[in-house]
């Protein structure tokens, strides 16, 4: 304002009121404030419109998920169900509620890197026969789960899992999940780094740092170090697959895995020392958990975001938060890797790189391990090897350290109790998810029709290469159908003189992980009921394969190089 007022409201200012004017408003000017240009004032701005966000995500932000465990201490002290929004809250403490199935909970543990002793084993057996199930489940997770836990034992369920020094903590919902990694590191003659210390650095990073338990949804990390027993790192959001360059040993950055959605983790383009390799992992975590979709979550997988932007921001984003450059490269950069192709090398006796040790893998069909069974391999793990045991994402154990000279009494202490350590070809890599038995999500009883199939093509067709069959109960496909030799995926089928729908599966084939590997499968037969009809089909499948092979040619490579219709043709034939 350059000229003063000389009156307000019709009345003359006095001198004394003119000067003081004068200095308010050069007072005004010297702090670069003036009225010259100045708008009216506006009316009330309109309300932000509110951002959509899913309900679960509206759970989430009404309070932190852990403090539930009040309220599961109350549904314990009257026995009672949780609420509809407390199901998903008590899945932060690995509780699962398992209705319309059963009534009751479901743990799922975590167990970084699938490490486990034989005293923590044996626990995890008592606790399931004294207020669950009478089982373990052996997951593809290098984990295990409980079942059937009635809401008046959870408090019970929760301490003694942290007495005997495990946890549950962040195993569900909108976590990282159990960290992967080969169950033989550390001990495998064949693997160019023992990835175990980062799996345990990143685990102990994890369960202490509360931006962790916050995700757009859950979060899968796998590493490898190339050893013999693979851990199917392509099919996590993040897989460190240990490679070497110039002589030295680096981690290849693989994302956006998720085999339910199609998707196997690719190359980011970048590699990363072992040193930064926890670094690393942390900062792809937290650029997912800044950007990820948190209004679907259909979308909420990194491998949406990765669409959206592409490996190459991506990465810009997360070099970023690291504060240092990652090291491009390019295939040719890269030496061999060479390593014996062993059939199902989590089955049976092996030699490790300590000179005079062994491990022995014990087979567990489709996971189902008995609690007198743990026990029995938690009494072979101390009385033959160093107590401890490795679990496997083919859900089986590995017994390691053992002696040279105690090997032949281990396997029999094995067979005395019941359990085995040989499978044949096919048997070898079976795996199935929970099926309905215990799942609401399944369509089939997965795990019995597993071993039914596995059984009855025991007795007719003879392998001379191994076969991976992974059976899953629905979409979500937790035991990977995409990833497997043959895939089943659960469906309801229409049979003939029958009013309601019977328990079917579709059957895919071709699948595979890993470097050399890596395929999806592809869909070749459609609805086919359980039971001697699904058998009689994939008996005809391995035999028209085994007649028409090249030499001693894959399973694998042989559907790999026919289409669907030449198969279809075949098995018509």
């Amino acid at each position: 304002m350059s000229v003063l007022p000389k009156q307000v409201a019709g009345t003359e200012l006095s001198s004394d009121q003119t000067q003081y004017l004068d200095g308010f408003f050069s007072g005004m000017r010297n702090r670069g404030l003036t009225f010259l240009d100045s708008e009216p004032e506006a009316g009330p701005s309109p309300k932000a419109k509110k951002k959509k966000i899913t309900p679960e995500e509206t759970i989430k932000q009404s309070g932190n998920p852990f403090d539930a465990i009040t309220s599961l201490r109350s549904n314990a002290k009257s026995d009672q169900a949780p609420e509809k929004e407390d199901i998903f809250r008590y899945k932060w403490n690995g509780l699962f509620w398992l209705a319309p199935v059963h009534e009751g909970y479901m743990c799922r543990l975590r167990i970084p890197g699938g490490v486990v002793t034989s005293s923590q084993f044996r626990e995890l057996a008592d606790i399931s026969d004294d207020i669950a199930s009478g089982f373990l489940q052996l997951t593809t997770r290098n984990n295990i789960q409980i079942r059937i836990v009635q809401p008046k034992n959870t408090p019970e369920l929760l301490r003694r899992i942290q007495d005997c020094g495990l946890h549950s903590r962040g195993a569900g919902a909108d976590n990282l999940r159990n960290f992967t990694s080969n169950p033989t590191s550390g001990f495998d003659p064949h693997e160019l780094i023992d990835v175990l210390p980062f799996v345990q650095e990143l685990a102990h990073l994890v369960v202490n740092g509360g931006e962790f338990y916050d995700l757009p949804r859950k979060f899968n990390i796998s590493f490898d170090g190339g050893g013999l027993v693979g851990v199917a790192e392509d099919t996590n959001d993040i897989g460190m697959r240990a490679v070497i360059k110039d002589g030295e040993v680096h981690f290849r950055i693989l994302l956006g895995g998720v085999t339910g959605h199609g998707e196997f983790a690719e190359d980011s383009g970048f590699l990363c020392r072992p040193e930064d390799v926890v670094d690393v992992c942390i900062a792809l975590t937290r650029v997912w958990i800044q950007n990820g979709s948190r209004d679907s979550r259909g979308k909420a997988r990194m491998i949406y975001l990765i669409k959206e932007w592409g490996y190459e921001k991506y990465m810009e984003e997360t070099q970023k938060l690291l504060g240092y450059s990652l090291l491009p490269f390019v295939e040719s950069d890269l030496e061999p890797h060479l390593k014996p192709d062993e059939p199902h090398p989590q089955v049976g006796p092996y030699p490790q790189k300590q000179k005079g040790l062994n491990y022995l893998g014990v087979y567990v069909p489709v996971g189902i391990l008995q609690s007198e069974e743990a026990r029995a391999i938690s009494d072979v793990a101390e009385k033959f090897g160093s107590g401890e045991l490795r679990l496997t994402i083919f859900q089986n154990v590995i017994i390691p350290n053992i002696p040279d000279d105690r090997m032949e009494e281990a396997k029999t202490a094995l067979k005395d109790a019941g359990l085995g350590y040989e499978a044949s070809f096919i048997r070898g890599g079976a795996a199935a998810c929970t099926g309905n038995q215990y799942c609401k999500f399944a369509g089939a009883d997965t795990k019995s029709h597993t071993i039914q199939l596995v059984e009855y093509l025991e007795e007719r067709v003879t392998l001379d290469q191994p076969i991976n069959i992974h059976t899953t109960g629905c979409p979500h496909s937790c035991a990977q159908h995409y990833i497997g030799d043959l895939g089943l995926l659960a469906c309801k089928v229409k049979v003939d003189g029958t009013e309601d729908p019977v328990e079917g599966y579709h059957v895919f084939v071709g699948g595979g992980f890993g470097a050399d590997k890596k395929r999806l499968g592809r869909q070749l037969i459609k609805s086919v009921p359980a039971g001697p009809e699904l058998h009689q089909k994939i008996e005809s499948l391995l035999k028209v394969y085994l007649e028409g092979r090249q030499s001693r040619e894959s399973f694998l490579d042989f559907t790999s190089r026919h289409s669907i219709e030449d198969l279809e043709s075949m098995l018509a034939a």
